[in-house]
C-alpha cells in the first residue's frame, strides 16, 4: 500500500491494555516525529489500571496510584481525548468523538482499533443495583476498603448485637479470579485489622463467597480449585458452590439453597461482558457481543478495522478449531503487540502476520503471603505461589516507574505494617463544606456534643445521672449558657439598685499600700515576734 501525502490517521478507541500497549508499540514503530503517521487514543479515564492489582491496593498492600498508568505520561507523542467514541462511519472513515466536556466532533482516520475493553456482567437481582459495589476500576478498589474498615468501625462503636452481625458479614458473588483474589485480600487484611478495634476479635467477622457454578477459579486444574476452596474454608470464609444470589434488598440476603441472612456489604465479581458501546461501531458481532476479528487481529470483512482484548473473539488457533482466547490480560499485552506490528507491515506494504500464544497457565493472591499458581502444569501453592504472582505481574505491569514505584511499596511493608484507616470521606469530599454552608451541623460532631453539668444547665438528681434523653440533656444545655451570660450582664445593675436603697456608698477597698502599712503594724505589735524574743 503505496503512503499517500498526508500521514495516516490512527484511531485508537480505548486505553486499556489492548489500546494503550498498541498506541506505545505504534509510538516507538512509526517515525510519528517525521510525519508518518498520527496517532489518537481515546478513552473516558486519562489512565490504564492494571486489574491484576486491584486486591493488592484494595488492600492497602499497593498505593493505589502506582496501580495505574497514565496515558499521557507514556503516550507522550500520541494525542489523548478524555470521553467516547460515539459512532463510526466505515464509509466515510470519519468517527464521532463525544469529550467527557464541550461539544461532540468529528474526525478522520485511516485505520482503527477497536478495544473498549469489558464491563461488569449484572443479572437483574432484587436489590443488587442499589446495594451492590463492583471491582472493575481503582476507584472501587478504593472505595471497598474505606467501606470494610467503616464496618468495622460501625460494629465497634455499637453494643446492638444485631447491628453488629450485620455490619461484620461481607458477601462475594463469583468465584472467577477477581472475586478469589479480592475475597482473599480483603479478608486478610480485615482480620489484621481486628487488633486495632477494641470489641472485635476475627471470629467475629463472616465472610461469605457464593458461586453458581459447582467450582472456582475455572482457569486452573480441579485438583488446584479443591485446594484453594480448603484453605479458604480453613480460614473461616462460607464458600457455597452451586448456589446463586437470589435478592439482596434492604441489607437482606437470600440464597438458592434456602439461607438468609443480614449483610450490608455485597460484591459483585461475577464477570463481565463486551462493552454494548460496540454495537454503535458497525461490526459484526457475535453471538455473546464480541467482535469477530481474525487470526490477523482484523475485523472480519475490514481491512482497516483492528480489535482485540476482551471485546474482541479472536480464535486460539493452540487449541483447535472453534477454540477463543480468554479475556485475560496475558492475552490482551500479547495481542496488543503483534496488533502494533500488522498496522506498521500494513502501512510499509507488508501482510499481516496471525497471533498465536499457548496459554501458559494462571496465578493468583489469597492474602498476604498465600496464593495458588499452575504455570505450565507445574502446581504451587502457599507463599512460593503468592512470589511467583507477584514476579509474573511485576514482569508484564506497564513501565519502569512503575515497576520501581510498585517494588517499593512492597519493600516497605516487609518492614511495617498495612494501614487500617478508613478514608470514607474521599467518596464525598464536599459533605463538610455543603453542611457548613446550609447551616447545618456534621452528622458526626453532633453525636459528640455532651452536656456541661452546670447547677444552672444541668437538672439531674444529685444520687444519679440525667435520666433524660442525650438531646433533650444537650438542648438544656444549650439555653443554659445564653442565660448564664444575661444574668452576668445584669450584675452592675443589680450592685447598683442595692447602692441606692441602702443611701451609702458601699465601702472600698484599701489601696496595696494601705494593706501593706496596716500589716506591718500589726506584725511588730504580735506577742512572740523575732523582735521581742531578742529583747528578752
Amino acid at each position: 500500500m503505496a503512503k499517500p501525502q498526508e500521514p495516516w490517521q490512527i484511531l485508537v478507541v480505548g486505553g486499556g491494555y489492548v489500546g494503550m500497549n498498541t498506541a506505545l508499540h505504534l509510538q516507538r514503530r512509526l517515525r510519528l516525529r517525521r510525519g508518518e503517521a498520527t496517532i489518537t487514543v481515546v478513552d473516558p479515564q486519562s489512565y490504564m489500571t492494571y486489574q491484576p492489582f486491584l486486591p493488592e491496593a484494595a488492600a492497602g498492600s499497593l498505593e493505589p496510584r502506582h496501580v495505574v498508568v497514565p496515558l499521557r505520561k507514556v503516550l507522550k507523542r500520541c494525542r489523548v481525548i478524555t470521553g467516547t467514541v460515539g459512532a463510526l462511519d466505515h464509509d466515510r472513515r470519519r468517527a464521532r468523538i463525544e469529550p467527557a466536556e464541550g461539544d461532540p466532533f468529528e474526525m478522520s482516520y485511516d485505520h482503527v482499533v477497536i478495544a473498549p475493553g469489558s464491563v461488569p456482567r449484572i443479572l437483574p437481582i432484587p436489590g443488587l443495583a442499589e446495594a451492590g459495589i463492583g471491582f472493575k476500576t481503582v476507584a472501587e478498589a478504593v472505595y471497598l476498603r474505606n467501606y470494610v474498615l467503616s464496618r468495622l468501625d460501625a460494629a465497634a462503636s455499637n453494643i446492638d448485637p444485631e447491628l453488629r452481625r450485620r455490619a461484620l458479614t461481607f458477601v462475594f458473588v463469583g468465584g472467577g479470579y477477581a472475586g478469589i483474589e479480592a475475597l482473599g485480600e480483603l479478608e486478610d487484611m480485615a482480620r489484621a485489622a481486628c487488633r486495632y478495634y477494641r470489641g472485635i476479635i476475627p471470629q467475629d467477622m463472616r465472610w461469605v463467597l457464593v458461586e453458581a457454578s459447582d467450582r472456582i477459579l475455572p482457569e486452573v486444574s480441579q485438583r488446584l480449585g479443591r485446594y484453594t476452596v480448603d484453605r479458604l474454608r480453613a480460614r473461616g470464609i462460607d464458600v457455597r458452590l452451586s448456589t446463586r444470589l437470589e435478592s439482596c434488598t434492604d441489607t437482606h440476603i437470600v440464597l438458592s439453597d434456602g439461607e438468609r441472612f443480614d449483610a450490608e456489604t455485597v460484591v459483585w465479581t461475577a464477570g463481565g461482558k463486551p462493552n454494548p458501546i460496540l454495537a454503535e461501531y458497525g461490526v459484526p458481532l457475535d453471538d455473546r457481543g464480541r467482535v469477530r476479528s481474525t487470526v490477523q487481529l482484523r475485523v472480519q470483512g475490514m481491512r482497516n478495522v483492528w480489535s482485540a482484548g476482551d471485546c474482541a473473539a479472536v480464535p486460539d488457533v493452540t487449541q483447535g478449531e472453534g477454540a477463543f482466547c480468554g479475556p485475560s490480560a496475558q492475552h490482551a499485552v500479547r495481542q496488543s503487540r503483534v496488533l502494533a506490528h500488522n498496522i506498521v507491515r500494513v502501512l510499509r506494504g507488508h501482510e499481516p502476520k496471525g497471533y498465536r500464544h499457548a496459554y501458559a497457565g494462571s496465578v493468583a493472591s489469597l492474602g498476604l503471603h498465600k496464593g495458588v499458581a499452575e504455570v505450565y502444569g507445574v502446581r504451587l501453592h502457599g507463599l512460593p505461589a503468592w512470589f511467583m504472582h507477584r514476579s509474573y505481574h511485576l514482569m508484564w505491569v506497564p513501565t519502569v516507574n512503575r515497576k520501581v514505584r510498585v517494588l517499593s511499596d512492597w519493600t516497605l511493608a516487609l518492614f511495617f505494617r498495612r494501614e487500617a484507616v478508613n478514608l470514607g470521606q474521599f467518596a464525598d469530599p464536599r459533605a463538610s463544606f455543603r453542611a457548613a454552608a446550609g447551616g447545618a451541623r456534621e452528622p458526626a460532631r453532633a453525636e459528640t456534643v455532651a452536656p456541661v453539668a452546670t447547677p444552672e444547665s444541668s437538672s439531674a438528681p444529685p444520687d444519679g445521672p440525667d435520666p433524660r434523653p442525650a438531646a433533650k440533656r444537650a438542648s438544656s444545655a444549650r439555653k443554659a449558657v445564653p442565660a448564664k451570660r444575661a444574668a452576668k450582664k445584669e450584675l452592675p445593675a443589680k450592685r447598683a439598685a442595692a447602692k441606692a436603697t441602702s443611701g451609702k456608698a458601699p465601702a472600698k477597698r484599701p489601696s496595696k499600700a494601705a494593706r501593706k502599712a496596716v500589716a506591718g503594724d500589726e506584725a511588730r505589735s504580735t506577742p512572740g515576734s523575732g523582735a521581742q524574743d531578742g529583747q528578752d
